[in-house]
């Protein structure tokens, strides 16, 4: 378990603050070891939930050209047949994970290939569950294409908490299934774009596990 880069300043900044506070109150109510004493407690917690954001779990990768692995840690929310019209323009499956406060945010690929899209989205921040989150909130759209040819899309999307999103792809750019592509500060959700034919491994409410759990398999 290591800490992902896009929480290091933030968690170094934050010790600096909790170390100030606690110097201040421990130097204007030396005699109040009470007040210290929570003023600690508080600080450790709050230290600690900032911390558990940006653990970055380290583990083999199991790659395998015909599964499709989970691009995060989260809640299977959604199954089901959908028109992507933003690039793909064709029926095809959608999954969707939800990330929660308490799930690792490192975003993974879920299919080895070349970049063949990539876009940033400015837009709202409605809760992640809403059904109009997909198309309405701040999103990057990612498209993978896969040495057949297949071409898979994802993409990241904010949520009320989540304001946050970095995307470390370009166009052009070939990656390997399982490897980083992005991160979401806070929670929120992916949706991966399959084809038709794809057999989907999850059902709704599953628990997936980030370049670890299958969530479908392709033909």
């Amino acid at each position: 378990m290591t800490i992902h880069k896009e929480g290091r300043t933030l968690l170094f900044v934050l010790l600096i603050v909790f170390f100030a506070i606690n110097w201040a109150v421990a130097h204007y109510f030396p005699e109040s070891k009470a007040i210290q004493n929570i003023i600690i407690a508080v600080s450790v917690i709050l230290y600690l939930v900032v911390l558990q954001f940006f653990r970055n779990p380290i583990f083999e990768i199991t790659k395998n050209e015909k599964q499709v692995i989970a691009p995060a840690d989260g809640k299977v929310v959604v199954i089901e047949e959908t028109e992507e019209t933003e690039y793909l323009k064709s029926k095809r499956k959608q999954i969707s994970i939800f990330m929660s406060p308490v799930n690792v945010h490192v975003n993974r690929m879920p299919v080895a290939g070349t970049i063949s899209y990539y876009r940033y989205h400015a837009g709202k921040y409605l809760v992640a569950w809403h059904p109009k989150s997909s198309t309405e909130n701040e999103r990057t759209t990612v498209v993978a294409k896969m040495k057949n040819g297949t071409e898979v899309l994802f993409r990241q999307i904010a949520g009320a908490l989540a304001r946050r999103i970095k995307c470390y792809v370009a166009e052009g750019q070939p990656l390997e299934q399982g490897q980083e592509f992005g991160f979401i500060k806070f929670g929120s959700r992916v949706d991966i774009y399959l084809p038709l034919d794809a057999k989907v491994s999850v059902k709704i409410g599953d628990i997936t596990k980030g370049g670890r759990t299958v969530i479908a398999e392709l033909p």
